[in-house]
């Protein structure tokens, strides 16, 4: 039993999305990281964390950002056995979730920002029937809304998939295999960040109509976290984008001229 200045400090907010619940917590684990959230959907969970260097890296040409999405056997109530006693490598789908996680978040930075973040989804537990993926979108943008660092966001994200000419939102596992889509949308509440999934051949109206579903779903996911936010008191980092160099700019624009868009254009 937590102590009550430990619960207090605990901060919770769910709404319903598709015929499950979803659930984010702060405040109780991973407390030394910039942000952690818990995030649940049905009997799936990941923690979700940033931590973040405030003093950027001068040096760098491009901006540190690391996203790692780390499976568990014991997640799925497994104990690694036999010759093997440890976690492997991450796996095709870890490597592809990180990858998801990672492109609808990388652009809300701001732009020069050059200060090493790393953002870490662990599954704590996958229930075989909602896919903990979207989870990792979810709660790496939660993390980083409630962190000190700078982020445009929050993004939310919801799978999409076409059963019984039927639009679901975040199918299960075995609705999707009987599915004509599958299609992941994350976005922020204004526009649509990243479309990714595959079909059989379904109409261009049944796809839009599959996106616009996403997104309605994704500004009440967005809500969800900065109501999460309102909770808990956070003071982002200050940052001034860097000088842009205009002689270098005007450099290469000289030696450039018109020759780049030309050779681009040309049909040849």
């Amino acid at each position: 039993m937590l102590p009550d200045y430990a619960l207090e400090k605990i901060k919770n907010v769910s709404m319903s999305i598709g015929n499950e619940t979803l659930s984010l917590e702060t405040g109780r684990l991973a407390e030394q990281a910039g942000g952690a959230v818990v995030v649940q959907l049905g009997n799936s969970i990941v923690l979700s964390t940033v931590v973040g260097d405030k003093k950027p890296k001068e040096d760098l040409p491009f901006f540190p950002l690391t996203v790692d999405y780390e499976e568990r056997m014991y997640a799925a109530g497994k104990i690694p056995g036999g010759f093997i006693k440890r976690e492997g490598r991450p796996t095709e789908a870890a490597i592809l979730a990180a990858r998801l996680t990672d492109r609808p978040i990388r652009p809300l930075f701001p732009k020069g920002y050059r200060a090493p973040v790393q953002v870490m989804t662990t599954v704590l537990s996958a229930d075989q029937e909602n896919d903990p993926d979207i989870l990792s979108i979810i709660g790496a943008s939660a993390a980083l809304t409630i962190s000190p660092i700078p982020f445009d966001g929050p993004v939310g994200a919801a799978r999409i998939g076409l059963v019984n000419d039927e639009l679901v939102v975040n199918p299960t596992f075995a609705q999707l295999d009987e599915s004509e889509l599958d299609l992941v949308v994350a976005g922020t509440a204004d526009a649509i960040m990243m479309v990714e999934g595959d079909a059989n051949q379904i109409s261009e109206e049944r796809l839009l109509d599959a996106i616009n579903l996403a997104h309605q779903q994704i500004r009440k996911i967005v809500d969800l976290q900065l109501q999460l936010a309102s909770q808990v008191t956070i003071e982002k980092w200050p940052f001034e984008a860097p000088a842009k160099n205009e002689q270098l700019i005007a450099d290469v624009s000289a030696f450039l001229g018109d020759r780049l868009r030309e050779s681009v254009r040309n049909p040849d």
